[in-house]
């Protein structure tokens, strides 16, 4: 009798219930919950949560533990260089699959895909621009695209940069960030360690200062070239900077490595670079560096 009683009371009150219509829910509500997933990024470093806005707002450097997030070129080129002052060159040279390389896809996939994700044809950026009224050549690497891998098209445009320099006598900036020689596009992306090499000692003899930012990663063929003949090696707190990785060195000599090994502070400690900068003060020490080594002042001077 008494589960009968509870089952018509509960029968009753449902009838009741449906008497009062149900409270739509108004547009605000809706937006209030539909809250967009990218507002918010986890510090690699730290694990601490960040806005998106006040990270973008402190040029993408973490608040809390210092650690400094990967930068596109476009980034860097509105945090480096004078406003509205680069030109961006060789905007058309493109990769081919020269080898017909498929690996768990398609070579032509893979560039196509990167195209897309990346807006550009390839993982080099090049141009002038001015840093504090400056003139200088300026180059940018894109992680983004194939993990910043050094094929033709980044040879290349690296050493049509060079040559700019050569002719126009203003400094030379690049900023590395490469996972190293692109293996889809096999001895052609060695040869570009030759080839860079080769336009950086013609630079030298003309005695253009070539300044080389080291920004995370910085490894394999590009850092077995370009960019470690640099006359000044600038680099980003804590970045990795190294020819082959940590992980195969142990492997290969079974000793388990130093603390911070291959990270910028300890290059540092052992004379391998010139310099940690830390991103907020990086265009003032470029800036100051390319009034004080720009052979085109020294000229004016004579």
């Amino acid at each position: 009798m008494i589960s009968d009683w509870n089952f018509s009371s509960r029968i009753k009150t449902m009838s009741i219930l449906n008497w009062f219509p149900k409270k739509q829910k108004t547009n605000n509500e809706k937006s209030k919950l539909s809250i967009p997933g990218d507002l918010w990024v986890k510090c690699f470093k730290c694990g601490d949560i960040i806005y998106l806005k006040d990270l973008e707002s402190n040029q993408k450097v973490c608040v809390k533990c210092n650690y400094h997030f990967r930068l596109t070129p476009e980034e860097r080129i509105s945090h480096i260089l004078d406003k509205n002052t680069f030109n961006e060159l060789e905007t058309e040279i493109s990769p081919i699959d020269t080898l017909g390389f498929s690996d768990s896809k398609p070579y032509k996939t893979r560039i196509q895909e990167a195209q897309k994700k990346t807006g550009r044809k390839d993982a080099m950026v090049i141009g002038i621009g001015k840093i504090n009224k400056t003139p200088i050549n300026i180059g940018f690497m894109d992680f983004a695209f194939l993990g910043g891998s050094m094929g033709a098209v980044v040879g290349e445009k690296t050493t049509r940069l060079i040559e700019l320099a050569i002719k126009n006598k203003n400094p030379l900036v690049i900023f590395t960030a490469s996972g190293g020689a692109r293996m889809q596009e096999g001895i052609l992306s060695l040869m570009q360690m030759a080839k860079t090499s080769a336009a950086l000692k013609a630079l030298d003899k003309q005695k253009v200062p070539f300044i080389s930012v080291l920004c995370d990663p910085t490894t394999g063929g590009t850092t077995a070239s370009f960019a470690m003949l640099g006359d000044i090696l600038i680099s980003e707190p804590d970045a990795l900077i190294t020819f082959a990785g940590p992980r195969v060195i142990e492997q290969t000599i079974r000793q388990k490595l130093p603390e911070g090994f291959q990270r910028a502070e300890f290059l540092l400690e052992h004379g391998i670079i010139d310099m940690v900068v830390e991103r907020k003060d990086l265009k003032e020490t470029i800036a100051n560096l390319v009034m004080v080594l720009n052979p085109n002042n020294m000229r004016a001077k004579e």
